[in-house]
């Protein structure tokens, strides 16, 4: 009977633990209805990774207003990472089990070829890429709250965290919270740094293809950045461009 009860002790301590994290993300969402965010989740563990590093802290952001942000970016990030931003409640589940059937074919393949290489003595090969099927407000949820493991648990998080978001928040802070804490860069973050970064220009003033071009990072901002003259940037960015008259915004 002890150790039952020791036992029952644990569970109700996890338990008001676990509760005790979902009223703090709560408490942090509701606050971002009139407190705009001064960092995210993802922007404190680059913080601290980019503090030990050789190259030492570099870091560019400036909050700026949504009617302070180009609507060409705003259009173009829609058109290019969540076209139906405005419409869905936060998930898109079509999406979500696409991804999941994509990584699965992905890794069926990836163990394929590693089984041939083994029975050849040449066991060696890249991880299969996984593929997401996240929205801009997963994203979101993501980035402010949430670290970077990839865990069915944490895949759970998200997805609450992301109901919670379209709960309290309307679409048009959504994706003003978004807009201003993406990262672009290597410790550059939000669309006014972005914009002063890569065209020496305020968020505002950004055209489209300039707009197209930063919508289309997202996904590799570090990457794109090394390869500011990469084929794919630009032959993405003019598709984007076609794209944006479609977007609708909140």
């Amino acid at each position: 009977m002890t150790a039952w009860r020791s036992l029952r002790r644990w569970l109700l301590l996890l338990l008001a633990a676990g509760l005790s994290l979902q009223l703090f993300f709560v408490a942090r969402i509701a606050l971002a209805l009139v407190v705009d965010p001064e960092s995210t989740s993802f922007q404190r563990s680059e913080a601290w990774r980019l503090a030990s590093s050789e190259a030492g802290l570099r870091w560019r952001q400036e909050w700026r207003d949504y009617d302070q942000i180009s609507d060409h970016l705003k259009r173009a990030v829609i058109a290019s990472e969540d076209g139906d931003f405005v419409n869905h409640g936060g998930v898109e589940w079509e999406a979500i089990e696409r991804a999941w059937t994509r990584n699965a074919q992905a890794q069926a393949r990836a163990e394929a070829r590693a089984a041939q290489r083994a029975a050849t003595a040449q066991a060696r090969g890249r991880p299969p890429k996984i593929v997401g099927g996240s929205t801009i407000t997963q994203q979101l949820a993501k980035n402010l709250l949430l670290s970077g493991e990839r865990t069915l648990l944490r895949k759970g998080q998200e997805l609450m965290l992301t109901v919670t978001l379209e709960l309290l928040l309307d679409k048009r802070r959504i994706l003003e919270i978004y807009l201003n804490n993406v990262e672009w860069g290597e410790g550059v973050f939000g669309a006014e740094a972005a914009a002063q970064h890569y065209f020496r220009k305020s968020a505002a003033q950004l055209t489209p293809l300039e707009a197209a071009r930063l919508a289309v990072m997202l996904p590799r901002p570090k990457h794109f950045e090394r390869l500011p003259r990469s084929a794919y940037l630009s032959n993405r960015a003019q598709t984007i461009v076609a794209r944006m008259g479609d977007a609708e915004l909140p």
